[in-house]
């Protein structure tokens, strides 16, 4: 057993599966949510990973409530610029961590996974995602960030877009519009399971059938060649659709700093949108009536 501070098992067949907790000193009923204690704690169990010899990691939340339910935006929001600036940044190392692994991953999403957990999550090579039982309530999984008239800041608005339909995914992006788990568009899920299937298996499985032949340096993105014509020509025929908001064209300013940059252009321009856009009259009052809820 390896001593980290998320639970890690490594299973018979030298897989890894690592559990995402809620932090011990803020319960919240069990909920997951992406603070500062769960990225450093992601950040040193990922160090510890990275140093033995695996076939395989499956990232999956330990709760039974959420995968993550996003970033914790009151913590964030006593923050000054440069210490969330900081914040930020310390959450792309600790995510980039998990790209930078010498053996596949695959993240298993079988509730809410949202902003920085879906974030996260898309720095795997796979997701597996769990359909609604018959009866049971939804979850969304998205970016719910423009909702609030802020913007991704570990990389989404380029990551998203790279496993779906790409125009799908901006409009989705710049509205704040989450997916309902019962409808996610095509692509972004390596496999479904129903409810009573094993997503460990299936994660184990497209691992098996994947073994990763080379080392990214960074998630697969709107950043990479492949997608730099599609991208520019659905951003030119969205012009016209996309919501007329700071958050949205910060949105578009950051694929089009990723596009032409590269991935970490690109993310840092999410974070310098985000760190200002959290000061607009629209975000604080967004804000306010979130945090107060």
């Amino acid at each position: 057993m390896i001593q980290t501070p998320l639970p890690i098992e490594i299973r018979a067949d030298n897989i890894a599966v690592l559990s995402l907790v809620p932090n011990p000193s803020k319960p919240r009923g069990g909920v997951v949510v992406l603070d500062r204690w769960l990225i450093d704690s992601l950040d040193e169990s990922l160090c510890a990973l990275a140093q033995q010899d695996l076939s395989g990691l499956v990232l999956q939340s330990a709760s039974e409530r959420v995968f993550v339910a996003g970033a914790d935006l009151a913590e964030i929001d006593a923050l000054n610029d440069h210490d969330l600036d900081l914040y930020l940044r310390a959450g792309s190392v600790a995510y980039g961590r998990v790209t930078s692994l010498p053996f596949a991953s695959v993240a298993i999403i079988h509730k809410a996974a949202l902003g920085g957990g879906l974030e996260l999550a898309l720095h795997c090579d796979a997701l597996v995602g769990v359909t609604p039982a018959p009866g049971e309530k939804s979850w969304k999984v998205g970016l719910p960030e423009c909702g609030l008239e802020i913007c991704p800041g570990w990389g989404g608005t380029l990551m998203l877009a790279s496993r779906m339909d790409i125009s799908k995914a901006i409009l989705a992006t710049c509205a704040g519009s989450p997916f309902d788990a019962a409808d996610i568009p095509a692509g972004l899920f390596a496999k479904s399971v129903s409810a009573g299937q094993s997503p460990i298996d299936a994660a184990v499985a497209w691992i098996l059938a994947n073994p990763k032949l080379k080392t990214p340096r960074h998630p697969l993105s709107v950043a990479d060649e492949q997608f730099h014509q599609p991208t520019l020509s659905a951003l030119k025929q969205l012009e016209k659709q996309l919501p007329n908001t700071a958050a949205a064209r910060a949105v578009v300013d950051a694929i089009n700093t990723g596009v032409r940059h590269g991935f970490q252009a690109g993310v840092l321009c999410e974070q310098k949108h985000l760190i200002d856009l959290r000061h607009t009259p629209q975000a604080r009052a967004r804000l306010d009536a979130f945090l107060k809820r």
